[in-house]
Parts: structure tokens; C-alpha cells; sequence
């Protein structure tokens, strides 16, 4: 349908008093905002003909979320435009992304160049991989939450590289569950590991780009950096305003409301409740074979929680926690979400879960700290703070978190 067609319509309707004026406005307003679609890094790459890539051999950090504005793969584009690729590396879920999360992905090749795996017996990429290159470059969709594992193989990978002086390139893309939003307390200094690598909170609002300049800034970081920038992107851009192709990044993040609830679903996986892995709705749901799912329904929908609603339902995984018995769990409908706040979510129902279930429920205490980022929370819900109690405290870190972005410059859009 044209401009002018659909101009028409909405005129028509304005007229005829079936709209009002300000709707219409907005209306407009949106249309030309969505109506050019964000350019991630490397369709930047392609548009400036790969000038900062002629001449020098490289080793890619890739997988298949690695496309253009076409759908095309990062690997099959440099080669089609004569770029050395001496290598490919390849994070935790592989270079074709088709691995379930925690299990180990091994070296392959693909068009002929080797691909190494970062996610099993090296997560570092080491000598022999690094040998002769000029410069890595770095390309994969992230989530936006600090445990997902992609921004730490970059992390380090970039350490590697500066030891040897090889330039490091990132190709920018979104964070898809928007660049505006924090959410969660900063990492704690005492915890480190490789799915609590960066000293952020857990709903970092950080693009890949930020996150290398925060890397090397806050850790000091000897390196030649490049962050190719996309274009037309705004902060307060979800994913799905993008214009960019939706693609799982991982098996289990499905789909956008999925990545948005990740931040504190996830965070359950420090315990005996499940994520709803094994069944239609990974990380839109969470229960147990022993969980009062009607009850902890009930309270949510009493607690206020913004952009969602619960509801108790019954799944039967087919692999992973409880396979092939029946969860009591709660799905979370997601009816707005610019207004989700997972981390939220996930404070309120654990400490439901904790209030009736004390007895049933485990946790993990260094995983907990790990995924939360801190020893303090376990601490405050098994004393019984309230969820008001403890989200005010992890607000003092997203403060402080702020004040250190501005301070250091670290956001380019």
C-alpha cells in the first residue's frame, strides 16, 4: 500500500471523527521513525566497501545470527569480497547456534576455514589460533543480560588479542531488549566466572559495541578498538522496531518477549524451578511438580508487576529439569513490553515461592550470586525482606552504574 493510500485512509477516518487528531500525529510521527531500518555494523561494513578489512588477514567471532539487511552470513560476505578469513571462532550453542546451552562445541570447519570452538576445552582463543592475524572481528546478536555468554567470549577474546597486539573490530548491532532500561545490582568484585565476567548489573542496557569500550575502559584494556556503529539505531529501540531479521540466538530464546523476561527467568536456574526448557515457553514460565501455582498466580497479578499478567498452567517438559513429570507452573503473558521488568518479576515470585515453600525449594548459594551478582541478596530473602525492600537496593547500583556510563562516555548512540 503507498504513502499517499495510507494517508488517505487516516484522513478519512480523522474527518469522519472516528479519530482523534493526536492519535493521528502519532501515527505519522511513527511511521516516518520505523519507516528506515537500523544498519547494523557490518551492513555499515558493506555499505564503506570494507576499507577497514583490505589488505589484512583475519579471524571472525561468529555465528549464525551474523546476517546483513539480506539474510546473508558474515562469513559467506567477506569471502565473496576477497577479506582474508584465516579463521572463525565460535561461542557456547556453535557457529550455527543449533547446541543447547552448557554443552561443549567442537572445532569444525566451515568453506574450507577452520572454525574454532570458545566454548569447550579453550574459551580464550589461544597461540596457534592467533597466529598471523591482523585483526579479529567480532559480529553476533547479544541479548542484553550480563550471564549470556556471547559479550564474554568477546571479552575475552579481546584480552587476548591486545597481548599481541592484534587490532580488534566490533560490528555493532542492537540490544534487543532496548539500550534505555537497567535492571539488577552491578556484579560484585569478589565474583568472577565466565557467565559473571562484567562488572554490570544483570540488564546491562549495554549494545556489544558499549561493551567493549566498557571492557577496556574499566579494565584497563591495551588495545586498538574499533566499534563500527549502526546506523539510524535509538536507545530506546526494542528489537522488533528495529527493521532488522528476528533470529533465535540461542535455542531457547525463541522470540522477543522471551530475550525481555531472560534477565530474571534466567535467574531461577540457580534453583529447583524450572524455566519451562523442554517445553513451548523457555523462560516464559517457571514452576515445579510441588508448586501452589494457582496462589503465586493470584499474588502476582496482585504485586503490581507492569506489562505482564500470570497465569497458572500445567507443562510436561521433554528434557532437561523435571523431564516427563508434571510442572504446576506460571506462564507470564507479556501484554506491554516497553513496560516489562523481569528482574522485578523474578524478586517477586522468588520470594513467593520461598514464603509457601520454604521446605521444597533449593538454591544454589554461589550460583545465585552469580547470575544476581551478589551474596546480599540470598541473605535478605531468607531473612524475609520484602521485594520492595530488595529492588530499592539493587536501584542504589543502577545509579551508581549510570553515573559511571556518563562519567566514561561508554554509550555512542
Amino acid at each position: 500500500m503507498s504513502i499517499k493510500k495510507i494517508f488517505n485512509i487516516i484522513l478519512f477516518d480523522c474527518y469522519g471523527g472516528r479519530m482523534k487528531l493526536l492519535l493521528f500525529m502519532s501515527f505519522v510521527s511513527n511511521f516516518f521513525l520505523c519507516s528506515e531500518n537500523v544498519k547494523s555494523g557490518l551492513d555499515v561494513l558493506e555499505e564503506d566497501n570494507f576499507n577497514i578489512l583490505n589488505g589484512k588477514s583475519i579471524a571472525v567471532i561468529a555465528n549464525h545470527t551474523s546476517i546483513d539487511l539480506n539474510g546473508q552470513n558474515i562469513v559467506d560476505i567477506l569471502i565473496k569480497n576477497n577479506i582474508k578469513v584465516k579463521a572463525i571462532f565460535s561461542p557456547e550453542h556453535g557457529f550455527y547456534g543449533d547446541i543447547t546451552g552448557g554443552y561443549n562445541v567442537l572445532n569444525s570447519t566451515y568453506a574450507s576455514i577452520p572454525v574454532y570452538s570458545l566454548y569447550g576445552k579453550n574459551k580464550r582463543p589461544d597461540e596457534t589460533m592467533l597466529q598471523g592475524l591482523d585483526a579479529i572481528v567480532f559480529d553476533i546478536q547479544d541479548v542484553g543480560t550480563r550471564f549470556y555468554t556471547y559479550l564474554t567470549t568477546m571479552g575475552y577474546a579481546m584480552e587476548e588479542a591486545g597481548k599481541r597486539k592484534i587490532e580488534f573490530i566490533v560490528l555493532d548491532r542492537p540490544n534487543p531488549v532496548s539500550s534505555d532500561v537497567i535492571e539488577g545490582p552491578i556484579l560484585s568484585n569478589s565474583i568472577k566466572s565466565f557467565t559473571a565476567y562484567y562488572n554490570v548489573p544483570i540488564r546491562h542496557s549495554l549494545t556489544a559495541g558499549e561493551m567493549a569500550i566498557f571492557h577496556k575502559t574499566k579494565d584497563k584494556i591495551d588495545i586498538n578498538l574499533t566499534v563500527v556503529k549502526m546506523k539510524n539505531y535509538k536507545r530506546n529501540m526494542l528489537f522488533n522496531e528495529t527493521g532488522l531479521q528476528w533470529v533465535n540466538p540461542s535455542p531457547n530464546i525463541r522470540n522477543l518477549n522471551a530475550a525481555l523476561l531472560y534477565p530474571g527467568i534466567g535467574c531461577f536456574e540457580s534453583t529447583n524451578i524450572s524455566v519451562g526448557r523442554g517445553t513451548e515457553f523457555p523462560f516464559e514460565f517457571f514452576g515445579s511438580p510441588w508448586m501452589d501455582n494457582k496462589k503465586i498466580s493470584e499474588d502476582l497479578n496482585k504485586a503490581g508487576l507492569d506489562g505482564v499478567e500470570f497465569y497458572p498452567v500445567e507443562l510436561t517438559p521433554d528434557h532437561d529439569l523435571y523431564k516427563g513429570e508434571k510442572i504446576k507452573g506460571v506462564h507470564i503473558k507479556v501484554i506491554d513490553q516497553r513496560a516489562v521488568r523481569s528482574v522485578d518479576i523474578f524478586v517477586n515470585a522468588i520470594y513467593l515461592i520461598n514464603k509457601y515453600h520454604s521446605d521444597r525449594i533449593e538454591i544454589r548459594t554461589d550460583e545465585i550470586a552469580k547470575m544476581v551478582g551478589n551474596y546480599d541478596f540470598l541473605d535478605m530473602l531468607k531473612s524475609g525482606k520484602k521485594p520492595n525492600y530488595i529492588l530499592k537496593k539493587f536501584e542504589k547500583d543502577i545509579n551508581k552504574f549510570k553515573k559511571y556510563l556518563k562519567k566514561n562516555n561508554i554509550k555512542i548512540y
